[in-house]
């Protein structure tokens, strides 16, 4: 039971530094899906997505000497900013890698945060090579993103909070890319949902979770050519076997049905999220029959969209 008491801990821990998030519904969405959809809404989370709850759980859980030393990640995005915004309330200073190809609307998001940025090539090598030489020079604990335990039980909460309001939930979407959501989200629905299953969401393009289920170990992919670009990383080594044991499958969908479930959610829900939220509902809209009068929730990861690039 290591693994409930800790979504239980992790739960009441953060409470107090993040959002409980807002489940959304609606009739015209259900209408075109025939089935009975609920959105939990991280767009809606502090720094705009769901990560701020694995980031503040992971700093939570180090020691005062620890946290006087500093984080530090690397990331592209939304978890540099929730690493920064999370260090930021909790008093300690994030080292933050970015590659060099990272947009500059999340470099402001972070720099707005008080994060440390140091830029890289825009390769994973360098990415953990800047961020293992940084830890050496300050001392700062490495964050990952998506792969760390702490993250994963922060991440949970998301789904605790969804099963607490919806119950009866018979099956719960949540988009796959480094797997820290995907992870957490299987996790909270074992040992909290009643008659529940996880499904993971995935961009075609980058299919490397579902590929990972098939052949039993971690693959990576060649080409990132997707709309949803946060879903663009591989799975790890501590998050894979959570999937492979909690999660019932993944379901990869096209870019036209991403962007036609983006589309959705800004009509008829009337709420920014960003490509890689989208593709939770993509995956109900192109496999309507599958879900076909359930009672179905979709996890909307977050909102961090440059209304620059707007796909549409």
């Amino acid at each position: 039971m290591k693994h409930k008491e800790a979504i239980l801990a992790s739960s009441k821990r953060i409470a107090p530094y993040v959002h409980k998030t807002p489940v959304l519904r609606s009739q015209g969405i259900n209408a075109i899906c025939e089935t009975n959809l609920f959105f939990k809404c991280e767009n809606f989370q502090k720094m705009g997505a769901f990560k701020m709850r694995g980031a503040t759980n992971a700093i939570l859980q180090l020691t005062e000497a620890q946290r006087s030393r500093g984080v530090v990640t690397h990331s592209s995005g939304n978890f540099a900013q929730a690493l920064s915004l999370a260090a930021k309330s909790l008093g300690v200073t994030a080292y933050i890698v970015m590659p060099e190809n990272a947009p500059q609307v999340k470099k402001d998001a972070v720099l707005g945060y008080d994060g440390k940025i140091t830029i890289c090539q825009a390769t994973l090598a360098a990415r953990e090579a800047t961020s293992a030489q940084i830890a050496k020079e300050t001392g700062a604990t490495f964050v990952h993103p998506s792969n760390d335990i702490d993250v994963i039980y922060g991440n949970a909460t998301a789904g605790l909070e969804f099963l607490e309001e919806q119950p009866d939930l018979e099956v719960v979407i949540a988009p796959v890319g480094g797997g820290g959501l995907l992870a957490g989200t299987a996790l909270a629905i074992h040992y909290f949902g009643k008659d529940c299953i996880a499904i993971g969401g995935e961009p075609s393009a980058v299919d490397d979770a579902y590929r990972s289920l098939q052949s039993g170990k971690i693959e990576i992919n060649t080409s990132t050519n997707t709309i949803a670009d946060g879903l663009r990383t591989h799975l790890g080594d501590i998050n894979f076997p959570i999937l492979q044991k909690y999660v019932d499958k993944i379901i990869c969908v096209d870019e036209v049905a991403i962007l036609e479930a983006m589309k959705l959610i800004y009509q008829r829900l009337k709420i920014v999220v960003e490509p890689s939220s989208a593709v939770a509902l993509a995956v109900v809209l192109q496999n309507k029959n599958a879900f076909k009068n359930k009672q179905v929730g979709v996890l909307l990861s977050g909102g961090n969209v440059d209304l620059q690039k707007l796909p549409f």
